[in-house]
């Protein structure tokens, strides 16, 4: 993790990985496939994010191969309780917005949100609220100081309005959200 205790790249692939697996058991393959497309899907291709190796995680015990050996034979993997225990660590994680890695952070978030217990659920949904409310805060602060010599910086300020509005919608958002948990 980041000093700050949020995701590193690699972190983010792992719960990835985890979530993936907890939800049903699959071979090594179809594994990789799946943590690929979805953190492409969110990020774009990244060498950053492929560089975690699923083979590391049942070389740490966080999976473990069913039937076969591994990667060389396509084994079907299945999640370890050290692989769950790791699984909430990840999801708990504090949050950092404002990146493509944050992005790819919420989303499998969401993803993977109902493999947590109810009160955790809504926890984690909370502290979502709470990080929106916090950039929300220091872009409303940005907003109120972009004057230049001239005046308002009318450029900078439409493009922190539209920001603050997408922080807005996603407030919104989640409120309904944690509101249905």
């Amino acid at each position: 993790m980041f000093a700050d205790n949020t995701l590193t790249p690699k972190e983010a692939v792992r719960l990835c990985a985890l979530g993936t697996l907890a939800t049903r058991s699959m071979r090594y393959g179809e594994l990789a496939g799946a943590v690929r497309h979805f953190t492409s899907r969110i990020m774009g291709p990244s060498l950053e994010l492929m560089g975690t190796s699923i083979e590391l995680l049942r070389y740490e015990g966080l999976v473990e191969a069913v039937d076969g050996a591994g990667m060389e034979d396509d084994a079907r993997l299945e999640i370890t309780a050290a692989g769950r225990r790791e699984l909430h660590a990840l999801l708990t994680a504090r949050l950092r917005l404002g990146s493509d890695l944050s992005k790819l952070v919420v989303a499998l978030k969401i993803r993977f949100l109902d493999l947590l217990e109810p009160s955790e659920r809504r926890a984690q949904v909370d502290r979502l609220i709470e990080a929106v409310e916090t950039e929300l805060a220091r872009l409303i602060d940005l907003r109120g100081s972009a004057v230049g010599e001239d005046g308002i910086d009318s450029a900078l300020v439409a493009w922190l309005d539209h920001d603050i509005s997408q922080l807005e919608e996603r407030q919104a958002w989640l409120e309904s959200f944690l509101a249905r948990l």
